[in-house]
């Protein structure tokens, strides 16, 4: 077996990288212009930032782990950029829509679907190139 550095991946977690950390960035902010040292005190911009930020946490990382994995295992570059792409398209829209508001929303659910999408057909993806299936 002969793995790669996932390179593709590597710009997108680049990407995704920045990403988190405005939304973390954006948790601070808050924090310090509510006064909330911990929790969300009851501040609804307080409340939306760390869920957008928390979110991100729950949904980006394995994502990306997967398919760099897949990525370093031969699947194939156009595959490894459409799951890439989807998942950052996924992430934005989750993270605008959570820091609009918490209540359902069309690109909230949005991300929310396609990140798990991205998951399962990137975990597929791998799957066929532990296999030896590019």
């Amino acid at each position: 077996m002969n793995a790669t550095i996932p390179m593709i991946c590597a710009v997108y977690a680049a990407i995704l990288g920045l990403l988190g950390a405005a939304l973390t960035v954006n948790v601070i902010v808050n924090r310090v212009r509510s006064g909330v040292d911990a929790g969300d005190g009851g501040v609804a911009k307080l409340a939306q930032a760390i869920r957008a930020q928390a979110n991100f946490v729950e949904q980006a990382p394995l994502a990306l782990i997967v398919i760099a994995l897949a990525e370093a295992l031969g699947a194939r570059v156009l595959v490894v950029h459409i799951l890439a792409v989807a998942l950052v398209a996924a992430r934005l829209a989750s993270a605008y829509a959570l820091n609009r508001t918490l209540a359902q929303s069309p690109l909230r659910q949005f991300g929310g679907g396609v990140s798990v999408l991205v998951l399962a057909a990137a975990s597929v993806v791998l799957l066929l190139a532990v296999a030896g299936v590019r």
